[in-house]
């Protein structure tokens, strides 16, 4: 290491005789479990049970054109800019555009909580009384009480909160997942005929126009993510040839675990009987009534909540930390917004999100169909988020165009080709997003239009230009490289 100019001689020689840090390394199997436990989860399977065997073909392909180039890019990304994806964004673009992607990364949770506290709702009503699973005044009741408790608690700067979550793979995704897999194997041996066909003439979806391919959106939101786990790629020793192995072995495990259970379901619920929200438990509870096990339902039903509940306290806090920490720096928010308790927590955004929440879990209470409204949340969600990745795409390309020899501990082969697939992908499943799927074509279109344009364009886009056009200079209320440092750290 050359010493800088003017450097005393005896700090130099400390500094030679200082020892290395230590690097502590991942294997490329550790990172493709925690990429799975990240990702995996049997929350969408209902959505893709209702194709019976083409979800196959409908996972498999946004797994090619989405994840992957997520995945490498993503990781290229980290292992040359810290400070995640607004960083990313602004170097590579601008820092209005930094600020876009971190709002939208932050406002895809908006629409996200109601849509995974709808599927705690749906699930918690087999523990209770399954009669509610279809009650949209019960699915809005349990999405405010879950999500201002998640607020009360995260406010409390409650460190153990991760710790919830950590058994979720475990607890909420493998045993219940292998658990339906095994029974649904066992339902078929048995001689009983699965309630979707299983021929080869079904391997691919029934076309019926492009609203027959409009499920398929809500698997971008299903593999959404990576961007967040690509800051390990620094951990492993050989990052150019272990990280591909490890993203490959990571995409392999994520889709048995997405496919075998939404097989399962199709095998014992028929797909016009299926609820959006309620299937994975429709699925048990037939099961266990088939083999007189009807007891172990509610069982099941409080592992699967345990594990979203513990899955959305180890979120509410993250994402609006980021944009807290963006805004005390660019003063892109006002104060009151980036005001903390005496824990150090942003109470102020938790709780003006939990304001609007509020509002959107009473969609649920006042459309009758709840399949319906978890659908239109989901989308929203996944709209929003794609803007994050569309913005990251345009970046990637750009960063290794202007700064060619910016050290990178891992470089994506064919960059601009994976980015261009990764683009349109994302952009054809946000087009997509608006055209009603041929499940709900009694509803009306212009009012489904309406409210994904309104969530989804409205929140990711209008709001964050909003902030940004009348921002003021009394808005920054922090230190930069203090600021940089946090966000380098969080």
């Amino acid at each position: 290491m050359d010493v800088p100019a003017g450097r005393a001689p005896a700090a130099a020689a400390s500094s030679a005789a200082a020892k290395p840090k230590a690097v502590h390394y991942i294997s490329w199997i550790a990172l493709a479990m925690m990429t799975t436990s990240s990702v995996a989860s049997l929350r969408a399977a209902p959505t893709m049970a209702v194709y019976g065997l083409a979800c196959i073909f409908l996972y498999i392909v946004p797994a090619i054109v989405f994840l992957l180039p997520t995945s490498l890019v993503s990781a290229e990304l980290a292992s040359g800019w810290t400070g995640g994806v607004y960083n990313w964004v602004s170097q590579g673009l601008s820092k209005p555009m930094g600020f876009l992607a971190v709002w939208c990364q932050f406002a895809m949770t908006i629409f996200y909580y109601p849509s995974l506290l709808g599927f705690v709702a749906s699930t918690l009503a087999y523990v209770i009384n399954p009669d509610l699973a279809s009650s949209g005044l019960w699915t809005a009741l349990v999405i405010m009480v879950c999500y201002w408790s998640g607020v009360w608690v995260s406010s409390r700067g409650t460190g153990s909160v991760a710790g919830l979550a950590s058994g979720g793979l475990i607890i909420g995704t493998l045993i219940p997942g292998v658990v339906l897999v095994t029974l649904g194997a066992v339902f078929l041996g048995q001689g009983n005929e699965s309630a979707a066909p299983m021929d080869a003439s079904h391997l691919l979806p029934a076309w019926a126009g492009l609203s027959s391919l409009v499920l398929i959106v809500n698997n971008f939101l299903s593999y959404s993510g990576m961007e967040m786990n690509a800051v390990h790629v620094s951990s492993l020793k050989n990052p150019g040839k272990e990280f591909p192995k490890s993203m490959f072995l990571a995409m392999g495990l994520v889709l048995v675990i997405f496919i075998l259970p939404a097989l399962a379901i199709s095998w014992v619920v028929p797909a016009d009987q299926l609820s959006l929200t309620a299937g994975v438990m429709q699925a048990f509870d037939a099961m266990f009534a088939q083999f007189n096990s009807s007891w172990l339902t509610p069982i099941v039903g409080i592992m699967l909540v345990t594990a979203s509940l513990g899955g959305m306290l180890t979120w509410l806090a993250g994402p609006s930390k980021g944009l807290l920490l963006i805004s005390r720096k660019e003063g892109y928010l006002p104060p009151f917004l980036q005001k903390l308790n005496k824990h150090g927590v942003q109470q102020n955004i938790l709780v003006t999100q939990g304001l609007v929440t509020t509002v959107i879990a009473l969609g649920y209470a006042f459309i009758p169909d709840v399949s319906s409204v978890y659908w239109i949340f989901s989308v929203i969600t996944t709209q929003v988020y794609l803007i994050v990745y569309l913005l990251m795409f345009v970046a990637a390309v750009r960063l290794r165009r202007s700064q060619p020899d910016h050290p990178r501990g891992y470089k994506a082969p064919m960059l601009v080709g994976l980015c261009g697939v990764g683009f349109a992908a994302s952009l054809a499943a946000l087009l997509i997003g608006f055209i009603p799927p041929s499940q709900f074509g009694s509803g009306s279109t212009g009012l489904y239009v309406g409210i994904v344009a309104g969530g989804a364009l409205g929140l990711g886009l209008l709001v964050p230009f909003l902030f940004y056009r009348f921002r003021k200079p009394s808005w920054k209320t922090a230190d930069a490289e203090n600021v940089e440092a946090e966000v380098a750290q969080s």
